[in-house]
């Protein structure tokens, strides 16, 4: 019996040390990214964690250890992309140390029938105590938010439901417009693309219009922002009916070409900046009313401070390598939602010379939620921008929000974009 509880005191130790380490390393390495929601998350998911392995190894209860493996599983796949980033990959290693804390020490446990002590209470209080404080803030957050029927206003939890719900306001049309484009990180062939485009109601073909055009993710179409998510387009209708923001055509493309670069997505987010510039942009602005004179060079140059670009997660990438960083001198307001994966020095070598160095940058608008794989990688990509760009001044034309409790999902992304929505024109 005595060998068998120095076996379970063992075990116990090593794999709550572990635990602790981790946590401990990767409360570390979040603190340098130097943003204050990431800390605080961390700070609590890792005081849960925590917790939890002082009351089993304070009771001998291992099999208590289920809680924080599986915890640790679920947080892994949300917070960690295998593909891109895998700055989270503390929780798996937390998780791995759990399961076999807990499936050994059962083990030990149920070979010699032992039974555990009853769990501290003092720990339970503490760990109920947290989660519950935890809950009841980003309960009460999001409510207010929520409940909020003021006018429009920045918002980190969530939309207010007077933007996204209700039909009282004038409701704009989604039009399908059919393009000819090229294969242009392939083999150049012809292509014929679609894109929606929002008219807002009461849509004037003798007036000129702001716009923007937004991209969707991996694996989305040209129909996620506004059919496949259309309380997007109840926002515009009732923030434009409103008079929170100017009635504006709203663009969604996809950067997919056919069944191209499947195996390799990264040659579009780079050639993307040729279909905007010779195909898309043409066919859209020369069918509806914008403000270029003419569906040219020269009329998208002289009409940029009325043309925004936005994209979410690859979309992201592909706004900061073919927008920002391939069509400054048609744009002057972007916006990057969960994602970056672009060196400053990239954008340097293509903003900072020639004309390009002169032109404005009226405001670069950045998002990604506490629970985002993304978030990271933004963050160190945003600083290094700011750092080597001077046109990018933080809370004047440059804004990074991280939404508590928002993970890779269009609730991170409605929510960018309504603040967004806010900062353009």
């Amino acid at each position: 019996m005595k060998q068998t509880a120095v076996r379970q005191k063992a075990l116990s130790l090593v794999c709550g040390g572990i635990i602790l380490l981790t946590a401990v390393f990767d409360l570390i390495r979040v603190v340098s990214l130097g943003a204050l929601i990431p800390v605080i998350t961390a700070l609590v998911l890792e005081s849960a964690i925590l917790l939890v392995t002082l009351i089993a190894f304070r009771s001998d209860i291992p099999f208590l250890m289920l809680v924080p493996g599986i915890v640790g599983i679920i947080l892994f796949g949300y917070m960690n992309n295998i593909g891109t980033t895998l700055f989270y990959l503390g929780f798996l290693i937390q998780s791995i140390a759990s399961f076999v804390w807990a499936i050994l020490g059962t083990g030990l446990l149920l070979w010699k029938k032992r039974r555990p002590a009853p769990p501290d209470r003092v720990l339970c209080i503490l760990l109920a105590v947290l989660l519950l404080c935890t809950a009841a803030l980003w309960g009460t957050m999001t409510w207010r938010a929520k409940s909020d029927a003021g006018p429009a206003a920045r918002q980190i939890w969530a939309v207010p439901t007077k933007w996204d719900t209700g039909t009282n306001a004038p409701a704009g049309v989604v039009v399908d417009l059919a393009y000819e484009t090229r294969a242009y990180a392939t083999d150049s062939r012809n292509v014929t693309k679609h894109a929606n485009v929002y008219l807002p109601a009461g849509y004037d073909p003798q007036t000129p219009y702001d716009i923007l055009y937004l991209l969707h993710g991996t694996g989305d179409d040209e129909n996620y922002w506004l059919k496949t998510f259309p309380y997007n387009t109840v926002m515009l209708d009732r923030l434009i009916d409103a008079g929170e923001i100017q009635p504006l055509i709203v663009v969604t493309p996809t950067f997919y070409v056919e069944d191209d670069c499947r195996d390799d997505l990264e040659p579009l987010t780079y050639t993307f900046r040729e279909e905007l510039r010779n195909d898309l942009m043409p066919a859209v602005e020369s069918q509806f009313s914008t403000y270029a004179a003419t569906a040219d060079d020269t009329g998208f140059a002289e009409s940029r401070d009325h043309r925004a670009f936005a994209g979410l997660s690859r979309g992201a990438v592909t706004t900061y390598r073919s927008v920002l960083g391939g069509c400054l001198d048609y744009f002057s307001y972007f916006g990057t939602f969960s994602g970056s994966r672009t060196d400053a020095s990239y954008l340097s070598e293509r903003i900072q010379s020639g004309e390009l160095s002169s032109l404005p940058i009226h405001y670069l608008y950045v998002s990604s939620g506490n629970f985002d794989f993304a978030l990271p990688q933004q963050l160190k990509d945003y600083a290094a921008l700011l750092s080597a760009e001077s046109r990018l001044t933080k809370g004047v034309n440059t804004t990074f929000d991280i939404f508590p409790m928002r993970y890779h999902s269009m609730g991170d992304w409605h929510l960018a974009l309504y603040n967004f929505l806010q900062k353009i024109f």
